[in-house]
This record gives structure tokens, C-alpha cells and sequence, in this order.
């Protein structure tokens, strides 16, 4: 690699809003905060909630349920 062109890559902390706190590299040299992680997004939980909004999820299932 050429050298003063790459920049350079570092440990940072990452601090989500559900209280998790974690470290990985990144060459953006500060510190992140975030909304979403993999402890609390609802796929990676299995928590995932499905809003039936005027019968609409149950509409769709039975009108593409296997016969």
C-alpha cells in the first residue's frame, strides 16, 4: 500500500440506544451511537411484531393459503 493515502483504521466503541456496548474497527476515528443492534433488532431476537392493520395480514393469508 502506498503510504498517506490509506486512512487509518482503529478501534472504536459503539454504543447502541438499548444500552448494548461493543468495539470494532473503523477508519472513521470516532466513536458511534446507534439506534438499532443485533441484541435488540426484532430478526436477529425472533421478537419480530406483525402490525394486522384492518384484517389486512390475515386477508393476504387466506387468499394465498395452499388450498
Amino acid at each position: 500500500m502506498k503510504p498517506e493515502v490509506h486512512p487509518n483504521y482503529t478501534e472504536i466503541s459503539v454504543a447502541c440506544s438499548c444500552g448494548n456496548q461493543f468495539k470494532t474497527g473503523s477508519t472513521m476515528g470516532r466513536d458511534l451511537t446507534i439506534e438499532v443492534c443485533s441484541q435488540c433488532h426484532p430478526f436477529f431476537t425472533g421478537k419480530q411484531k406483525v402490525l394486522d392493520t384492518a384484517g389486512r395480514v390475515e386477508k393476504f393469508r387466506q387468499k394465498y393459503a395452499k388450498k
